[in-house]
């Protein structure tokens, strides 16, 4: 038995390199029948298997379990339960290519997409979306080297030697051969993701048109407003983006699924406390200002996060208003009828607003938190929606008055860079000596394009030195292409132009790009509070200790077993 290559991915989690998908199902099966201490998710790709941890001392742990699995691929190895039948309509784009790609024609191609049983390998991209494997390599054929901007929904797609179904419209490089009314993803069901790893598929040709609707409300949540039958709090303007978050859904990678929850969690939980909520209760977390909400009933409010200028207004009988200010960091009440507007932010990013009992809105996947990326969760905020407040826990009291979470280089704006604290990533040793020292020694700057999803960096200048030398983008040492495989928040990927991206709440589950290194979970709430504009530069850290490394070492390339 040959041990399997285990790569920090963060010093969290744990990249598990693996020689064959088959071994990948084998270890990706045991440590979801068999989860080590601390486990929180496990995520098969195409060559690795993804094991996240709720601390690093289980990592760590963990790190000595991992290298003694036995990799070799299962015996008894069989789908589960019956084949689910997936119709197809045969007349994709690309069929006509995929047939001289294979020396069939278009009717050998259907007959062998057909005549074989495919398997649920693994999940990502998007909710629902699954990577079939067949029992013969037939079809085996490369991505378009020019990817689709959108592919609509249930498109039944073929790239390498998996095929798949599209659940929603989106961009791509498959192949195309068919389609299919299958509803891949549907929050309707027990079991929203049609497709998890092990189920076993039958395609079936069939000639009846095929009507697909393009499944957006199926990654959605329900669009019909709560009834609100008592305390609530009105959005009157929702600013440039307000959300409803938690700590969001961890867990559900297999189904394309990423955590989500708000993007600063120290500053959601302190809202949370202020308030005499739990820490998982629904807070709004909003950007840059411009929020503004009306009480019905009396409230007891918090704003924490970006340090944000906040106006209490209040209509007098004789129809004059007054108004005061709304501290942060400290509850205050919000009486029935009076409006609370946020200024735009004096330093930082997002700012959180909880309210005494939490936001009550349906939960979707067990989490209130709203996803961008996949659109799973309630919808953004908009003028005129009532947010229904929740039961009052009587034995949980107001709290205090505390100091901001937001960190002094944050405050003090662009003229200090932020430190963020970096363990090597999986894939450090994909770049040149010369980048792997550059993503410490460069400073960066926060880009307009930054999102929930990440932050898109540029590049700034050359840290500590006397001549301002411009910072250059990293380089790779290969051209290789990556297999898709499983990331976490913090994750600093770098697609071709070299310039890094920060993964936040609501990145993807899995990644194409080398991530050169990850950043230290406690540092996130940092990162998410970045405004466009902002420098920054990265500390490399020991993925073990948290210690900072020495001059003798190279910033990231300290090695897993």
């Amino acid at each position: 038995m040959t041990p399997p290559e285990v790569r920090w991915a963060g010093p969290r989690a744990l990249l598990i390199q693996l020689e064959s998908l088959e071994s990948v199902l084998a270890v990706h099966a045991h440590l979801q029948r068999h989860p080590l201490r601390g486990q929180v998710e496990v995520l098969a790709a195409a060559q690795t298997v993804l094991a996240v941890f709720d601390s690093g001392a289980s990592a760590r742990a963990a790190r000595t379990a991992v290298a003694q699995l036995d990799t070799s691929p299962a015996t008894d190895a069989a789908p589960v339960g019956d084949p689910v039948r997936i119709e197809v309509v045969y007349d994709g784009d690309d069929l006509a290519e995929v047939g001289r790609l294979t020396g069939l024609d278009p009717d050998g191609v259907i007959a062998a997409h057909t005549g074989q049983l495919w398997t649920a390998a693994f999940g990502g991209f998007a909710p629902g979306f699954a990577y079939l494997v067949g029992e013969n390599e037939t079809l085996t054929v490369p991505r378009r080297t020019s990817p689709r901007t959108a592919v609509p929904a249930g498109a039944v797609a073929l790239a390498g030697n998996f095929s798949a179904v599209y659940p929603r419209r989106s961009p791509g490089g498959w192949q195309l051969i068919g389609r299919t009314a299958s509803r891949l993803w549907d929050l309707e069901r027990d079991q929203p993701a049609l497709l998890r790893p092990g189920t076993a598929v039958q395609y079936v040709a069939v000639r009846d048109s095929v009507t697909v609707s393009d499944p957006e409300t199926g990654a959605s949540t329900p669009t019909d407003t709560p009834e609100v039958t008592g305390h609530s709090l009105e959005v009157v303007a929702p600013g440039p983006q307000s959300l409803i978050q938690d700590l969001g859904r961890p867990g559900l990678g297999d189904v394309g699924v990423s955590k989500a929850g708000a993007a600063d969690t120290a500053s959601a939980r302190q809202a949370n406390r202020l308030v005499g909520n739990t820490p998982g209760d629904a807070v709004i977390e909003t950007i840059l200002g411009g929020l503004t909400v009306r009480a019905h009933g009396e409230l007891t409010l918090a704003l924490t996060g970006a340090i944000t200028p906040a106006e209490i207004s209040t209509t007098n009988d004789a129809g004059g208003d007054s108004t005061r200010t709304a501290p942060m960091c400290s509850p205050f009440a919000l009486h029935d009828g009076e409006t609370l507007t946020l200024d735009q932010p004096d330093a930082g990013l997002r700012t959180y607003l909880a309210i005494r009992g939490g936001i009550d809105v349906p939960e979707v996947l067990g989490s209130r938190s709203t996803d961008v990326m996949s659109g799973i969760g309630p919808d953004p905020l908009a003028a005129g929606v009532d947010l229904p407040i929740g039961a009052i826990d009587q034995g949980r009291t107001v709290g205090a008055a505390e100091p901001s979470t937001l960190p002094d280089a944050v405050r003090k704006g662009a003229g200090t860079p932020v430190i963020l604290r970096i363990t090597g990533g999986p894939r450090h040793d994909w770049f040149t000596d010369e980048s792997q020292s550059a993503i410490t020694s460069q400073i960066w700057t926060v880009t307009a394009e930054s999102n929930r999803i990440g932050v898109r960096l540029a590049t700034g200048e050359k840290h500590d030195t006397e001549n301002h030398e411009p910072a250059e983008p990293l380089e790779r040492l290969t051209a290789d292409e990556l297999p898709s495989e499983g990331v976490v928040a913090g994750s600093l990927q770098v697609p071709p132009s070299g310039l890094p991206v920060l993964f936040l709440a609501d990145h993807p589950v899995t990644g194409g790009y080398p991530v050169i290194g990850v950043v230290v979970p406690d540092d996130l709430p940092i990162a998410a509070q970045l405004a466009p504009g902002t420098s920054l530069r990265f500390e490399a850290m020991d993925p073990e200790t948290l210690q900072p490394l020495t001059k003798t070492q190279t910033p990231i390339t300290t090695r897993s077993s």
